[in-house]
């Protein structure tokens, strides 16, 4: 699982449909994940450190878990199936815990309200995620094909040799 962070809020060009954007560490892939006006609003807000006056339904759903002693220990986007999204919202209280069916917009909304972290599944993301940095990645691939490029079976051989040799003088 990689962890990624609540980048923003954009706008799709053509439809004009909020999107929420998840980086990751590197900031080198970004998750654009669909999402609703309503959804939007409230993980702009959090973003943003607003309160309303009122609780917003993210904001009860929070508040219900800390009247229950319930700690989101994290949000995992665990699928894309038929461009949908899919993650749990993982809860613990005491030594109970529970992973909860969710949208990924609604886990989001509650995850940066909770600073919770935000896992994705390595196979959501390669599916998914546009580069954020394509100079980076190209630099990468040259980097890795100028090195297999330039490797031999020995260059194994003696590293596995001499790791023998330092583990057997020990």
């Amino acid at each position: 699982m990689i962890e990624m962070n609540v980048s923003g809020i954009a706008l799709d060009g053509i439809t004009r449909s909020p999107i929420a954007l998840l980086k990751d560490g590197s900031e080198r892939r970004a998750l654009p994940i669909y999402i609703g006006q309503d959804q939007a609003k409230a993980i702009m807000g959090a973003l943003e450190n607003q309160t309303p006056p009122r609780p917003l339904t993210h904001d009860l759903m929070v508040n219900i878990f800390e009247a229950w002693e319930m700690n989101v220990t994290r949000v995992i986007i665990h699928s894309l199936e038929d461009n949908t999204f899919y993650a749990l919202l993982c809860l613990q209280q005491g030594e109970n815990s529970r992973e909860i069916d969710c949208r990924p917009s609604d886990a989001i909304a509650i995850a940066v309200r909770t600073a919770t972290p935000i896992w994705v599944m390595e196979e959501v993301v390669a599916e998914a995620s546009i580069p954020v940095d394509r100079d980076a990645d190209e630099e990468e691939q040259q980097a890795f094909k100028e090195f297999v490029a330039n490797v031999s079976p020995e260059d194994f051989i003696r590293g596995r040799s001499s790791k023998n040799n330092e583990e057997s003088s020990s």
